[in-house]
């Protein structure tokens, strides 16, 4: 009991530090204000976000914010195209949809599918090469809060409005 208490908590505490690092929303979903049809923000301001809730969360050295800066930059950075490249194969699907074009409905969902697979193994990825800079207490820390806290990204770095 005291052990899902305790882990309550600390789930509890990683949620509002993560929704106070991400700031306002505006109505159209996305970072920062300006209302509909706002500009989502850049990975510069995406990646500095994460790794402030990273830092906040584990105590990172001034030598891992920047290690972790680059990594989750890196994999933004990757991840951009890709997250056009869903964006091509929805509208393809849509349109076959509405044709009942039935094979290239199975070609878009399969495109979809792999594209969303790519984007999860680069998240993993940036999240492998993240944890291997932590020390002993932080990879502790990090697993006290359960293997629900990995396999999402650990930066959480996702395009906003991609769904991902």
């Amino acid at each position: 009991m005291k052990k899902s208490i305790t882990r309550l908590a600390s789930i509890a505490a990683l949620t509002t530090v993560a929704l106070l690092a991400q700031g306002q929303r505006a109505e159209n979903g996305m970072h920062g204000g300006g209302g509909p049809g706002a500009n989502p923000p850049d990975a510069a301001t995406m990646v500095a976000h994460q790794v402030s809730f990273l830092t906040t969360l584990l105590t990172l050295s001034t030598g891992q914010v920047t290690q972790a800066t680059t990594i989750f930059t890196t994999a933004l950075n990757s991840i951009t195209p890709i997250e056009t490249q869903i964006t091509t194969a929805e509208t393809a699907l849509s349109a076959a949809i509405k044709t009942n074009t039935t094979a290239t409905i199975t070609t878009q969902a399969t495109t979809i599918g792999t594209l969303q697979g790519q984007i999860v193994a680069i998240n993993a990825k940036a999240d492998a090469a993240f944890y291997l800079l932590l020390t002993a207490d932080q990879k502790t820390k990090l697993d006290s809060l359960g293997a629900d806290f990995f396999g999402r990204g650990l930066g959480g770095i996702h395009i906003p409005g991609g769904g991902h």
